[in-house]
């Protein structure tokens, strides 16, 4: 059976080297893949993955160098 990874806030902070107080404000801001769960904030390991590539993917176009010629046709 293959069970998909559930992680506490705490375990989600280990895993992310973040404060919990960080991951509250973000997951009741909807800025990081969470479900509430009564009063408990649950996050699935393969949404917070999936999250962290995206972001990179992100950072790394907005960071990207983009090199344009100038008027003598030099870069």
């Amino acid at each position: 059976m293959n069970e998909e990874k559930i992680l506490t806030i705490e375990e989600v902070g280990d895993y992310l080297k973040i404060p919990k107080q960080t991951l509250y404000v973000w997951a009741r801001a909807g800025e990081i893949p969470a479900i509430k769960v009564g009063k408990h904030w649950r996050f699935r390991k393969s949404s917070i993955d999936a999250w962290i590539e995206k972001k990179e993917n992100h950072n790394h176009q907005k960071n990207s160098w983009k090199f344009s010629k100038d008027k003598s046709g030099k870069i």
